[in-house]
């Protein structure tokens, strides 16, 4: 799977990652929640406190049997089954169509900090990584870099590694069978061009049901720095 898509699937405010796919995979593997831990060189304490929020969400997902000729152990559930499932079969649709789109902003290096650099562009200034040494660049988006929110929900910019957060509206949510492309206009705050920029953001059915992604929705785009990418202009 490409590194930069990261599927996750959603029940309330809980969210299923790569990372408690991996804790599930783990104790399927070597029979108890214990064990997983160690393998994945987790605390154990980390590993149950965990279980316990995803359960809390997604239902019953371990079986757990003490003692006996075998000595007890830990196993997944069906329900654990089908959510891996679900999981795996997202983390292939995202690959198949994660690249599919990308929005591209034209603009100015204003200041560098190593890597990073602060951007000025149509739609206001953006953290980048850019080549050294560029003065006019090209800023490469792509659509499974951007995370929505809702207006009122969105982290603060100091409270989350996404520095950059672009304030726009749903113009169209074209869906797919597991995922849908958002499309968001964002205001063209220097003229370059009709008066807005479009954004896509790759993004689940069931975050575009939860947070009711319709056209005319205001939303927040967040993106990270180091998703970015700017290219040098001649």
């Amino acid at each position: 799977m490409d590194p930069n898509v990261t599927p996750e699937l959603r029940a309330g405010t809980v969210a299923f990652g790569a990372d408690d796919a991996a804790l599930l995979r783990a104790i399927d593997e070597h029979g108890s929640v214990s064990a997983a831990a160690s393998a994945l060189e987790r605390s154990r304490a980390r590993a149950t406190g965990r279980l316990d929020d995803l359960e809390a969400a997604f239902g019953s997902l371990v079986e757990r049997t003490r003692g006996g000729t075998g000595g007890g152990g830990t196993e997944l559930t069906s329900e654990a089954r089908r959510l891996l499932a679900r999981f795996d079969r997202l983390g292939t649709t995202l690959s198949g169509v994660a690249a599919a789109e990308e929005c591209v902003l034209e603009g100015r290096v204003l200041d560098r900090d190593g890597e990073l650099a602060t951007v000025a562009t149509s739609v206001g200034e953006v953290r980048a990584l850019a080549p050294a040494g560029a003065d006019r660049v090209q800023v490469s988006l792509r659509a499974d870099a951007v995370t929505l929110h809702a207006p009122d929900e969105a982290p603060p910019a100091g409270g989350t590694s996404a520095r950059n957060r672009l304030a726009g509206t749903v113009r169209a949510v074209e869906r797919g069978e597991s995922v849908a492309h958002v499309r968001v206009t964002v205001e063209d705050t220097d003229g370059r061009t009709d008066g807005t920029v479009e954004l896509v953001a790759l993004v689940t059915l069931e975050s575009v049901d939860r947070l009711g992604l319709a056209e005319g929705t205001a939303v927040v785009a967040t993106f990270k720095a180091t998703a970015t990418r700017a290219t040098g202009m001649s």
